[in-house]
């Protein structure tokens, strides 16, 4: 009984040449000279060609000019060789997530500066000798970036003494410490949120000096908890 079906069959069929290929391939160099011999005598069509052996013995003499040559050559080439406008097909150097018609606007770029910077800004602004002025650059690095001072006045006095160099009390930098609370923003500078209400009030009350913002004032200097 004949049955018929549907078979695939996958099958890699080497040409005459590729066979002559993979012999060659593994003969040795030796074996592969007594070859090409045995060709030459077998086939009168096959010739030697007789400026082969010159050119071989050239090649011998200069090979280091050539390689420093090649290695000159190598080094350079022409740009426009590998990029000119005919190789690059148009399409590929527009993008097509806009319309004609459409407003190109430039965004401006702004760059902002630090916390710290816009206060030591301020400070610059402020006639203060070279001693206030490096006190009051410590006391600005001393501030956090809620803009308060973590440190004691004392403590800073020791550090100045002992890292900057610079002999100095109290009452000194708390007078440089008072010109930096009137910085902005308003409360920089304060030790405490205490304080820190105290100098927003202030700034407040020089500039409309209200009854409802001086009992402010008074409740939070005197009953503040």
């Amino acid at each position: 009984m004949l049955n018929q079906r549907l078979q695939q069959k996958l099958s890699i069929k080497l040409s005459p040449q590729q066979i002559l290929l993979m012999k060659l391939l593994q003969i040795p160099t030796v074996g592969i000279e007594q070859r090409i011999k045995q060709e030459i005598e077998e086939n009168p069509a096959l010739d030697v060609d007789s400026n082969d052996g010159e050119r071989d013995n050239d090649a011998e003499d200069y090979d280091d000019y050539d390689d420093d040559e090649k290695m000159s050559k190598e080094d350079e080439f022409d740009l426009d060789d590998y990029l000119q406008e005919e190789d690059v097909p148009y399409y590929k150097l527009n993008t097509n997530n806009y319309s004609p018609d459409d407003k190109h606007k430039d965004i401006p770029f702004s760059s902002g500066i630090s916390f710290h910077e816009l206060l030591n800004e301020q400070l610059g602004l402020h006639i203060l000798d070279d001693n206030n002025y490096q006190i009051g650059l410590y006391i600005i690095g001393n501030i956090d970036d809620s803009g308060y001072l973590q440190r004691s006045i004392d403590s800073i006095v020791d550090d100045l003494a002992f890292t900057q160099n610079i002999n100095t009390n109290k009452e000194s930098v708390l007078k440089v410490l008072e010109i930096i609370q009137e910085f902005d923003p308003s409360g920089v500078g304060a030790r405490n949120l205490q304080e820190c209400l105290l100098i927003q009030l202030n700034r407040k009350m020089n500039d409309n000096p209200r009854e409802s913002l001086q009992l402010a004032f008074k409740i939070i200097k005197r009953f503040f908890n």
